[in-house]
C-alpha cells in the first residue's frame, strides 16, 4: 500500500496551502474576537451581535469587521501597547528610586538649589553632597 504515489507533489503542496490558509483564518477569527470584547466603546448588545454575526457567518462576518473596524483594531493595539509602556516605566522608576527615599540626583538637584537660592552655603552644600554620594 504505497499512498504516495498516489499524491502528486504539487497536490501536497496545495494541500499545504490550503492547510496554512485555514490557520491563518482561524488565527484571524480569533483576534477579532479579543479585539472585539477588549473594545470599551462598544455596548454589550453591540458584541453580543458582533460575536453572533462571527459565528453565525464566520467567513463573511470576519471580513465585514475588518472592513468596518479594521482602521480601529489597530489604535486601541496601539493605545494598549503605550499604556503597558508607561505602567512599566513607572513601574521601574518607582523601583529603582524607592518608594521612601528620593534617588540621589533628586537630592542634589535639591541641594543644587538651596544653594543658588542663598539658603545654605558652599561649605555646606560641599558637607551634603559628599554625605550624598557616600
Amino acid at each position: 500500500m504505497n499512498l504516495a504515489a498516489d499524491y502528486p507533489l504539487l497536490n501536497v503542496f496545495w494541500t499545504m496551502c490550503w492547510f496554512f490558509l485555514w490557520i491563518l483564518w482561524f488565527m484571524l477569527l480569533f483576534r477579532i474576537l479579543i479585539d472585539l470584547f477588549h473594545d470599551d466603546s462598544l455596548s454589550g448588545w453591540a458584541k453580543a451581535g458582533w460575536a453572533l454575526f462571527l459565528i453565525l457567518l464566520p467567513f463573511l462576518g470576519v471580513f465585514v469587521y475588518l472592513i468596518a473596524r479594521g482602521r480601529g483594531m489597530g489604535e486601541r493595539e496601539m493605545r494598549k501597547a503605550q499604556k503597558n509602556e508607561e505602567q512599566f516605566r513607572a513601574y521601574v522608576r518607582e523601583t529603582a528610586t524607592g518608594s521612601d527615599q528620593a534617588s540621589t540626583a533628586d537630592q542634589l538637584a535639591k541641594l543644587t538649589e538651596l544653594r543658588t537660592s542663598g539658603q545654605i552655603t558652599e561649605e555646606e552644600f560641599a558637607q551634603a553632597k559628599a554625605k550624598i554620594l557616600t
